[in-house]
């Protein structure tokens, strides 16, 4: 955050007309905001959301997903296929949670959480959470760890993508039938798709990364113009 901080400082200094930030931490965007509205620069958050997103000046805008839908989406579509299934009776779940300073991993776990808890889906139960850093090489030694202890989740909700494919390497690694564990993911990356494509990954949520990046070149330059703009584009 400081390193990041410092590079919108650079920018400041520099006289750019507009900046675009993809925040490393969440809670690091109120001094960033500050920065940016005190030199009169536009700036656009993209893709992660700013903590001070209500408060943002009318000089400043976020372009992004709307995390609630991503998560909620991506747990109902797992536990209608758990019922699918035949496990509407009792099921086991592991939350594969992304990096804890970002906004978009809290919603998500929150959302799958909500989903868990009402009544079409509270069959399920949640038995721990962990972060992976959104990696795929974590995601595969938490849902290694986790298998250890003798438990096979019937659904895995991960945070995103990779982290979803790191687990169903450790579970086909332990010999796991994949056709009885639902494993749901976020962002609808070239992999996953593949994975979903062999019958390993059993639902994604797009996330529409082209659109934010171009979104957000968009607003900014609408900014420079003095040209209003929404406070939000999802």
């Amino acid at each position: 955050s400081a390193k990041q901080l410092d590079q919108i400082n650079n920018f400041i200094a520099s006289g750019v007309d507009a900046i675009i930030v993809t925040l490393a931490d969440t809670a690091a965007s109120p001094a960033i905001t500050k920065a940016a509205e005190g030199a009169g620069i536009p700036l656009v958050f993209v893709n992660l959301e700013p903590q001070d997103m209500a408060a943002l000046p009318a000089s400043q805008a976020y372009v992004g997903s709307n995390e609630i839908e991503s998560g909620t989406l991506g747990a109902f579509e797992a536990c209608k296929q758990l019922r699918a299934m035949g496990k509407s009776g009792g099921a086991t779940g592991y939350i594969i949670m992304g990096s804890l300073s970002h906004q978009a991993a809290l919603q998500r776990t929150k959302d799958v959480e909500d989903i868990a808890g009402i009544d079409m889906c509270n069959f399920i139960k949640i038995a721990d959470k962990q972060s992976s850093e959104w990696s795929r090489d974590g995601a595969q030694t938490l849902m290694t760890n986790w298998l250890s202890t003798g438990t096979v989740p019937d659904v895995v909700f991960a945070n995103n993508d990779e982290s979803a494919l790191g687990a169903i390497l450790a579970l086909k690694a332990a010999n796991v039938a994949m056709k009885d564990v639902v494993v749901v993911g976020v962002d609808a990356t070239a992999d996953a798709l593949q994975f979903m494509q062999s019958g390993d990954l059993d639902a994604t949520v797009f996330q529409n990364a082209k659109a934010q990046g171009g979104g957000g070149v968009d607003v900014a330059l609408k900014l420079i113009k003095g040209e209003a703009v929404d406070k939000v584009t999802y």
